[in-house]
């Protein structure tokens, strides 16, 4: 269902108070072909309602002719920025860019948050973000479970599918996503409400089986039978099953490139204001599965890229696996419970 200008201006307005916005500072709005006019034009007239000086940047978008999906994180990597040394320089002068293009694994990303700037991407639809508007209690609940995450060595994942996969920590840093930015440097995502962490290079091990129901993304599908995948140090090292299964493999092998097939984040959902069964009510191209991601009490993780975490695996092709029914365990004591936070 629509939502009036008035209600996402507010929204946009609430986000920027939490991210510190404050009369005189400067956001660059960053914008592509595929920018939900509405979220744009609110998103403008909340910055300027808070005193904030705005800019507008309109890059051209790139990767259509390599991607196999319209989702902007169907191939990462490559953006409108590489090589664009002027709408670098814009970037990283302002106090906040709202990213309303997606620049998720890629160089420019990591090159702005270095330099000290923040950066808040939006791009699901109104609706999805006025319903998980962010607040300071979801900051708590993420920070809460962050110290939790940073203080473990070890994840330990099953499920009653026959998940039974671990993995070692310490190596890299967490990701916290609670909806706003509000220190210099950080990276977030609104709309969010997750926990994450990349598992030492080479030490994942075990297998993780998904069941009817989970989901993949970018294919935004649910699962209609079990899909089983054999991880040894590190690596997905076989993928087992019926069509889904098979459309995977493919899908992975287009890529061409050994290092799709590493294991990526891995964490778990924490907001209880997302909901598993929102993907089957959206056009697949109208949303990137938030709900999924965010979902509380699931495990997601991903294969792919970690340069997002200061590591160097760039490689183009980053699948996000959210699944049910799981208990995660850190250090042998659970924090989810058969698909359930534990309190």
């Amino acid at each position: 269902m629509p939502v009036s200008d008035f209600e996402l201006v507010e929204a946009w307005k609430h986000v920027l108070t939490l991210s510190k916005i404050s009369a005189g500072q400067s956001i660059t709005v960053l914008t592509s072909s595929a920018t939900n006019k509405q979220t744009l034009r609110t998103a403008i007239l909340a910055a300027r309602s808070v005193g904030a000086i705005v800019n507008r940047l309109d890059l051209q978008p790139v990767n259509g002719a390599l991607s196999l999906s319209r989702d902007p994180l169907a191939y990462v990597g490559v953006t409108p920025l590489t090589g664009n040394r002027p709408a670098m320089e814009l970037l990283k002068a302002s106090d906040l860019v709202l990213d309303l293009m997606t620049l998720l694994f890629s160089a420019e990303q990591h090159e702005i948050l270095a330099s000290g700037g923040r950066i808040l991407l939006a791009v699901e639809p109104p609706e999805i973000l006025l319903r998980m508007l962010p607040t300071l209690e979801d900051r708590e609940k993420v920070l809460a479970a962050s110290k939790l995450l940073q203080a473990a060595k070890t994840m330990h994942v099953t499920s009653p599918a026959g998940t039974d996969v671990q993995f070692t920590l310490g190596d890299y840093p967490i990701l916290e996503e609670y909806g706003f930015c509000d220190q210099p440097g950080r990276w977030d995502h609104w709309p969010s409400g997750f926990l994450a962490t990349w598992s030492n290079e080479g030490t994942a091990q075990g297998t993780i089986v998904l069941d009817k129901g989970d989901i993949l993304l970018p294919q935004k599908s649910y699962l209609q039978d079990q899909v089983i995948f054999t991880i040894n140090n590190g690596y997905v090292t076989n993928i087992e099953g019926g069509v889904d299964a098979t459309l995977l493999k493919a899908y992975m092998e287009s890529f061409n490139d050994p290092e799709v097939y590493a294991v990526s984040h891995v964490g778990w959902g924490l907001q209880e204001r997302a909901h598993w069964s929102t993907l089957g009510l959206y056009d697949r191209e109208a949303t990137i599965g938030m709900d999924s991601r965010a979902r509380a009490g699931n495990f997601l993780w991903s294969t792919g890229p970690n340069n997002e975490a200061g590591g160097t695996r760039d490689t183009a092709c980053h699948i996000d696996i959210p699944m049910l029914n799981c208990t995660v365990l850190l250090d042998g004591a659970a924090v989810v419970k058969n698909g359930v936070l534990v309190k």
